[in-house]
């Protein structure tokens, strides 16, 4: 691992559309994101990861990419994402943006140049074929938008074409090996645009769809992770303090390929989505839903080989959400959710807290805006207090980048600052209990205790105990706590002759 610095990381993600408005445009600025670090850095997190803010058509919510060296003019300049760097560190907290390297915007001036019939040093960035008339089984493309006689690889929605980094197993004249000219050149492209931004304060990168790189034959990613690797053999030697965290959710891959963390993301039936979002089938069984049907196993089963695995590599992380996640208010009232975070905010690896989560702000029905469909619900404006627009933009109502939430008891960060028992200062005393206690951070031991469906759920964290019980009932695991003593409690916790008895939805950290 290049970061030793995500052991003590606690990562904030912002949407920058929807986190603070400075100019009253009604759409959030990265002078926004200057003016609340200090709140941030009261949470407790160290740590930002900002969702892209590069220029854009915004077709994809900014995911499609125009100019990998240009901050898009809607949120201000490449000077105010320099000075947030710099103010950020200042504050001991690190920044990451969001790499996608997978595709550009059909707008890039790479693929205007690839289109084209004449040679040009663009030609092989991006995967086409041979003839107008000849796609590719398998993958999706595009035919006769193009002067040149080809039809080009998307690499998701319409308006992202692939770029180029080669085929495994090259088998027909217009595919070109990982190692090919074409291939290296977008390999160097890459390498460049994470140089800039690196060179400029960036401190690492969360990277996008971080598996998508090698096309079709490549269903073990031997490709994807041969370039990888040369990737981040770059940084190993010229930016060993780097970060790079992949959208991979498969740390058996990612982490041999020079990542520092991937994520648990939330795919349906995995044991992550058990724990907040088990509602697929109609009935919720989330594990954290107080009159739930839940079963701690049914993560475990799933997180443990991986954890495992991924030891002395580099780390899983939790996440509370996303940007393509239904926030777990959707579901989860604000006392379901304290115990949801402060188990999350106590196990391995490096947490990420997604705006609003802090707050419990609600998912939001609404239709989709730039690409989002169902996420969008997920990206409304951050909810700072109960003056216009909850704070977010001093800009008119219909002007804002998605609609606030309308309901009176909309949650804000002014309200819940001045309830000490609020959901916010619930996620801020857990996070300094992390920072104080160097077994909860990233690389302290995780071991199981007691995993019975229907008692609580009791695990280590190096010396420490911890247990957790979500129900609304009292429930008892045969635990023998020793000398240990609580040091953080939500709910009631009491321990006699080697039984533990877990108040109902409770959640104790013993030492």
């Amino acid at each position: 691992m290049r970061a030793k610095w995500l052991n003590d990381a606690v990562f904030y993600e912002i949407y920058p559309q929807s986190f603070r408005d400075t100019n009253a445009d009604g759409i959030g600025d990265i002078n926004g994101i200057v003016e609340k670090l200090d709140y941030i850095r009261s949470l407790g997190c160290n740590a930002l990861w900002i969702n892209p803010c590069f220029d854009s058509p915004f077709k994809d919510a900014g995911y499609d990419v125009r100019d990998y060296k240009k901050v898009a003019p809607r949120y201000g300049c490449n000077n105010d994402l320099y000075r947030l760097f710099g103010e950020a560190h200042k504050r001991g907290m690190r920044v990451l943006l969001d790499l996608v390297p997978g595709h550009t915007s059909e707008e890039h001036p790479w693929f205007r140049q690839s289109q084209t019939d004449a040679e040009n040093p663009f030609a092989d960035r991006y995967v086409w074929t041979d003839h107008w008339f000849r796609g590719f089984p398998g993958l999706p493309y595009i035919g006769g938008e193009s002067q040149r006689s080809g039809c080009y690889i998307l690499n998701f929605f319409k308006c992202q074409p692939a770029l180029n980094y080669g085929f495994l197993n090259p088998t027909l004249p217009w595919q070109q090996g990982i190692d090919d000219p074409g291939p290296l050149a977008t390999r160097a492209a890459i390498k460049d645009v994470m140089r800039f931004w690196l060179d400029h304060g960036c401190d690492g990168f969360r990277v996008d769809m971080a598996g998508s790189l090698v096309k079709l034959d490549d269903a073990d990613k031997t490709g994807t992770c041969a370039v990888w690797r040369d990737i981040t053999a770059m940084l190993d030697a010229e930016y060993p303090e780097a970060a790079m965290v992949a959208e991979w959710s498969d740390p058996r891959l990612s982490l041999r390929c020079g990542y520092d963390a991937d994520f648990v993301l939330n795919h349906v039936g995995n044991g992550y989505s058990t724990l907040l979002r088990d509602y697929e089938s109609g009935a919720d069984n989330s594990y954290f839903r107080r009159d739930g049907d839940g079963d701690i196993n049914r993560f475990l089963s799933d997180y443990l080989p991986q954890y495992e695995d991924a030891k002395g590599r580099g780390y899983m992380s939790l996440i509370t959400c996303n940007h393509d996640t239904v926030r777990p208010r959707y579901n989860l009232g604000p006392e379901e959710l304290k115990l949801a975070y402060a188990f999350l905010f106590t196990m391995p690896g490096a947490p990420f807290l997604y705006y609003g989560d802090e707050i419990g702000m609600r998912y939001l029905p609404l239709p989709t805006k730039e690409g989002g469909y169902f996420r969008t619900g997920s990206r409304t404006p951050m909810q700072w207090d109960g003056t216009a627009n909850l704070g977010f933009s001093e800009g008119r109502a219909d002007s804002l980048y998605l609609p606030v939430d309308p309901a009176p008891d909309a949650p804000t960060v002014a309200a819940q600052e001045a309830d000490p028992d609020s959901l916010l200062n619930t996620v801020r005393a857990v996070l300094a209990l992390r920072h104080r206690e160097a077994d909860l951070q990233a690389d302290g031991a995780f071991e199981p205790v007691c995993t019975r469906k229907g008692e609580p759920f009791v695990y280590r964290r190096g010396a420490l105990l911890l247990a957790v019980n979500p129900a609304g009932e009292t429930r008892y695991a045969d635990v023998d706590i020793g000398d240990r003593e609580p040091i953080f409690t939500l709910g009631r916790m009491d321990a006699a002759n080697g039984r533990l008895a877990m108040g109902a939805q409770s959640f104790a950290v013993l030492k």
